[in-house]
């Protein structure tokens, strides 16, 4: 589903169709109608609207470019044979777009040409990307190996962060209007709040009844993320857990920022680190991140071994950042 300005949206489905509707409800006792209804060649698996003018793109068999005034696609470009799962405009470049392939592949496209402009290979499948609001050429991938990386577009052989701190598939992800954060969905129940610039997340949300996270955004006014998750529930959660919601007094807003700087001055303290970082998770989640913990002391000590006992310059050692990537294609 992909909202455009005219306070209309666009869907898709499984029944080859692309349709329209209103955000309005239908009046009492009135019957809703799509306004506009497009059949399609191929099952469609993912939509986008243009950021500023009437155009959206789909994906499915292939990313196919519609205008909004005609019934057939104004251009179709494809890169293998594998379906495509996600596909999403630039908000800045917004003639660039990329998608998601179940080949494990993210293709970026120019609409100004007709082909793909590259390709990067990664070792699992990707679900989904977001650009960054602010800068043109980053965006973040969430992985099904448990990671997100964030990429720039011009140099896509190695990511700029790896993002590590879910124990199952990543499902969503979402830029805050700022830029400098995100909010990401994962399959183990939990949602997690990364700052761009850090591997690990600054915030982690679970309730006992949510289940799988499906999907999540992040509001316009960059206080509250909102998320969808198996069970049929939306929720609503503040950005900053701490935050006081309602109109704050004078002296309340200097405590706030006073407690703020305090924070700030102390973070680099081991005792006060520890306390900012302590975060309460369910025993599921708990027993999943020891284990991996082992699991990957395990894998560091295979590798110092297998350095070790090799011929000098047999045995090269890759950073965690280039280890996921396979290929890059032009």
């Amino acid at each position: 589903m992909s909202a455009k300005p005219s306070w209309t949206y666009k869907e898709v489905g499984d029944d080859k169709t692309v349709k329209q509707w209103k955000m309005d409800g239908p009046g009492y006792g009135e019957e809703e109608e799509p306004l506009h209804t497009i059949l399609g060649k191929t099952v469609y698996t993912g939509i986008d609207h243009h950021w500023k003018e009437a155009v959206f793109a789909t994906c499915g068999q292939q990313v196919d470019i519609w205008d909004e005034q005609r019934t057939s696609p104004i251009c179709s470009m494809t890169w293998g044979f594998d379906s495509i799962s996600s596909v999403k405009f630039n908000p800045i470049e917004t003639f660039l777009l990329g998608s998601c392939a179940s080949d494990r592949n993210i293709v970026l496209y120019d609409m100004r040409q007709a082909t793909p402009l590259k390709k990067v290979i990664l070792d699992m499948r990707t679900n989904t990307i977001c650009w960054n609001p602010m800068e043109a050429f980053i965006f973040t991938a969430a992985n099904e190996d448990y990671n997100l990386y964030t990429f720039d577009m011009r140099a896509l052989d190695t990511p700029v962060m790896v993002h590590m701190d879910h124990v199952s598939a990543v499902l969503d992800v979402d830029y805050s209007p700022t830029g400098k954060e995100f909010v990401s969905a994962s399959f183990d129940k939990s949602i997690r709040i990364f700052p761009v610039d850090k591997s690990r997340s600054r915030e982690v949300y679970h309730t006992k009844r949510m289940q799988h996270v499906i999907c999540v955004k992040w509001t316009s006014d960059s206080k509250y993320i909102m998320c969808g998750s198996d069970e049929m529930n939306i929720r609503l959660w503040k950005a900053n857990a701490s935050e006081k919601l309602g109109v704050l007094t004078s002296r309340e807003k200097a405590a706030k920022d006073y407690n703020q700087k305090l924070k700030e001055k102390f973070q680099h303290h081991p005792h006060i680190k520890r306390i900012a970082r302590h975060r309460h998770l369910p025993k599921s989640i708990y027993s999943q991140i020891q284990e991996q913990r082992i699991m990957k002391e395990a894998r560091r000590r295979k590798e110092v071994n297998r350095l070790k006992h090799s011929k000098p310059g047999s045995v090269s050692i890759v950073s965690e950042k280039k280890k996921h990537i396979v290929a890059v294609v032009k």
